[in-house]
């Protein structure tokens, strides 16, 4: 039976990666089509096809995000590890947050302790921090800040970085907390589609504090 169950989430996985391939080849063709109707259209038609173009480039950045969690579930993430200053990583995804939440009446401050240098592959370990930050500017009430903590410890005789998120929203359930983690899982349905949640890499939307964790050197 456990032989049979590993067999079977193995080909869900690839399924997963095969259908997320197969996705991009209609969205190029439809990119391209989309390039030849702005040439032909009148001004009338742009509004509408500025939202087709929008709504393209979202499901291109969902196909990225299907394709990343497949690499990073079979082990095989397609980059090689790096030397990254994460400070200066996390403050360039806090300053970027912030200038799209001021327009939202809104605001990201960062506070970093110490310098922190871990090893990683850079463009995943930016991905997961700023699908948090940016949850919390999509959920903190308006006019409040999210406070983005790096700090270090030091458990079980590991030295860690750990990025703390806080925003002023209306938090997780207590009953959803355990399952916020879980690939697509979304706490509000009804949420989530009025804020485009995906619940692929973005996970623990809407939290009023999290942390992720990784070894430092």
């Amino acid at each position: 039976m456990a032989s049979r169950i590993e067999s079977l989430i193995e080909a869900q996985r690839r399924l997963l990666g095969d259908i997320s391939h197969e996705l991009r080849s209609p969205l190029a063709r439809q990119g391209v089509a989309l390039g030849l109707a702005r040439r032909s259209a009148g001004g009338s038609a742009k509004a509408a096809l500025d939202r087709i173009e929008r709504e393209g480039e979202r499901l291109n950045e969902m196909i990225g995000q299907l394709l990343a969690l497949s690499r990073i579930e079979s082990g095989t993430n397609g980059g090689g590890e790096a030397r990254i200053d994460l400070a200066a990583l996390v403050r360039e995804v806090a300053d970027d947050a912030n200038f799209e939440a001021r327009e939202r009446n809104r605001s990201v401050h960062f506070v970093n302790g110490e310098p922190i240098i871990i090893s990683g592959i850079h463009e995943l370990i930016r991905s997961a921090i700023e699908n948090v930050v940016r949850n919390g500017v999509r959920y903190t009430e308006a006019g409040t800040q999210v406070e983005v903590l790096l700090t270090a410890e030091v458990a079980n005789d590991h030295r860690f970085a750990v990025i703390s998120v806080r925003d002023h929203g209306k938090g997780v359930p207590e009953n959803s907390i355990k399952e916020i983690f879980q690939p697509f899982y979304r706490v509000e349905d009804d949420r989530d589609r009025k804020t485009g949640g995906s619940g692929l890499i973005d996970r623990g939307a809407g939290c009023a504090a999290a942390s992720w964790e990784h070894p430092s050197l």
